[in-house]
């Protein structure tokens, strides 16, 4: 997470530096801008187009305006695209009186960081998303707690009007993931109703939104078009038996890994092409991703970098020395040895950027790519 803080007044500044300190005391990244007055220490003057701070940071870095909502209003404006891509936008007055997400509150987790600053401020938390203020299931917090992938975003926004009228949501949970019933029932998530069986979900989904979570992208999209074309038709060709269309939300974790390798100077479009090819072998796309890992001889390495870039996906490197302390059985390699100093790389840093995951597919490769993928171990959670 990466924070930037603008303030407009002395007031203003002075408790964002104090902000800036505690998210910094925190671990967080965080950068505070003023007008040049009020710039000091830590606190930076704004730049000439301090708008260029925005578009600069939009989409991964989250923004407080300490100041006039108008005044975040008019700074964000150009950038403002959706809620599934935009930043989380927070907006403070000088006294800490109120503190209001303003956009991105859910996925972007601009909630989130109101509540938290709330807590380190005294300030009243504004919250106006109408799932938060009637405390209904938000299925786009559910699915960022869990980590999971939207599929879907005209589905999502169906399945939040149907839980806004009252209505129920059917929820299929997939083979081999893992979950707690007693959890789920302690919940009390009474929008959701938990299908036990293919045929009661069918039944369900017959007059009710439904969520669909699966292991892999490919075994969620299998199902979903079953599950889809049973009780609608062809929905592939627009063949539908009747007016209505389906409404199903395809979820699936982002947990896993690509440990990786390459020949020096490669190609980001042979780098894409080496991982894609594994990805699809395991019925995963890059949107299950959580990162790519390698040891730190490749960090400078402009092919990953830029598919790193292109993906959004983190790109992290782990030393000769930590690559060497990762138990568990390896395939060898004398020659990555001789380059390296570590047996095997890609295995290695896919197991330990994953937690010490379970290995799905151990080394392989060709066109110069070595790529190994591990699985984080995953759960649902019912908060």
């Amino acid at each position: 997470m990466k924070v930037v803080i603008l303030s407009f007044t002395q007031a203003g500044t002075r408790l964002g530096e104090r902000i800036g300190s505690q998210f910094r005391n925190e671990g967080i990244t965080c950068q505070n801008y003023a007008p040049a007055g009020y710039a000091f220490a830590d606190i930076l003057p704004f730049p000439d187009n301090p708008k260029e701070l925005i578009r600069e940071g939009w989409g991964e870095t989250s923004f407080l305006f300490i100041g006039a909502v108008g005044i975040a209003v008019r700074y964000i404006a150009p950038y403002v695209k959706d809620k599934f891509t935009d930043s989380a936008v927070v907006v403070m007055d000088e006294k800490a009186g109120y503190v209001i997400p303003l956009l991105s509150g859910h996925l972007g987790g601009a909630v989130e960081l109101s509540n938290q600053l709330a807590v380190w401020t005294g300030a009243v938390p504004v919250q106006t998303t109408a799932t938060d203020v009637q405390g209904k299931f938000a299925v786009d917090v559910f699915a960022k707690k869990n980590h999971l992938y939207f599929t879907e975003r005209e589905a999502a926004k169906q399945i939040s009007a149907a839980v806004l009228d009252g209505k129920q949501v059917g929820l299929w949970i997939g083979e081999g993931l893992v979950f707690e019933q007693e959890d789920f029932q302690k919940s009390c998530l009474k929008e959701l109703i938990l299908c036990g069986s293919q045929e009661e979900l069918y039944s369900f989904a017959e007059e009710h939104p439904v969520i669909v979570i699966t292991k892999t992208a490919e075994e969620g999209r299998q199902f979903v078009e079953s599950l889809a074309g049973s009780l609608w038709g062809d929905v592939r060709n627009n063949v539908c038996g009747c007016e209505r269309k389906p409404c199903i939300l395809l979820l699936y974790p982002i947990n896993i890994t690509a440990g990786v390798g390459c020949r020096k100077q490669i190609s980001k479009e042979l780098f894409e092409k080496g991982l894609n090819d594994v990805l699809e072998g395991y019925g995963l796309e890059p949107t299950q991703l959580k990162q790519i890992a390698s040891i730190d001889l490749k960090k400078e390495e402009k092919g990953i970098l830029s598919l790193s870039q292109d993906w959004q996906i983190p790109f992290v490197t782990y030393t000769e020395e930590e690559l060497k302390q990762v138990p568990g059985e390896f395939t060898p390699s004398p020659f990555v040895k001789k380059i390296t100093g570590v047996d095997n790389v890609c295995e290695r840093s896919a197991v330990l950027a994953s937690g010490n995951g379970r290995l799905l597919q151990r080394k392989t490769g060709e066109n110069g790519v070595t790529t190994a993928v591990a699985a984080r171990e995953w759960r649902i959670h019912f908060e």
